[in-house]
């Protein structure tokens, strides 16, 4: 069993050196982009343009990173009744057809970050990701849904915190 306050404390401090991290850049970039060195000295030189681009780009992330640290700093975690459904905030444990063993946690956003926790790695998921919808839902011992094609999931969930 995994301490959710410490994972969500751990997930927190991530996405926060990563807004700051991504912060630091989009401001390091705009200042590249308006200092008057990046002036185009004829009308094929783009570096100028090309600079502010890249620093749009950064701002948008950064704001995305502050977005989503915000989202996890409301997060209001509970406990999972035994048995209960897997939902936004529950740590999910699943198992495959080798015996490896996965663990999601179901966030408001950041899905892809991968966040490590008493030496075993936890995943970010969303709800709206493809895994994220399939484990809506369900409880410990179901199998995941079949393939598009119909062909049995060989992912089953082993618990629910």
């Amino acid at each position: 069993m995994m301490d959710k306050r410490a994972l969500l404390a751990a997930i927190v401090a991530q996405l926060a050196a990563e807004a700051e991290r991504l912060s630091r850049a989009a401001l390091a970039t705009h200042a590249e982009a308006t200092d008057p060195e990046n002036k185009a000295e004829h009308k094929y030189d783009t570096r100028g343009l090309e600079a502010s681009y890249l620093a749009q780009g950064q701002s948008h992330a950064a704001e995305d990173a502050a977005l989503a640290l915000s989202e996890f700093q409301a997060l209001a975690l509970r406990d999972m009744p035994p048995g209960g459904p897997v939902t936004l905030g529950a740590l999910v444990t699943v198992t495959g057809a080798s015996g490896t063993i996965s663990r999601y946690f179901l966030g408001p956003r950041a899905g892809g970050t991968e966040v490590g926790l008493s030496g075993r790695t936890v995943l970010v998921l969303t709800p709206t990701s493809p895994l994220g919808r399939q484990l809506l839902g369900l409880r410990a011992g179901d199998p995941l849904p079949p393939d598009r094609a119909g062909h049995p999931n060989p992912l089953r969930i082993l618990s629910v915190e």
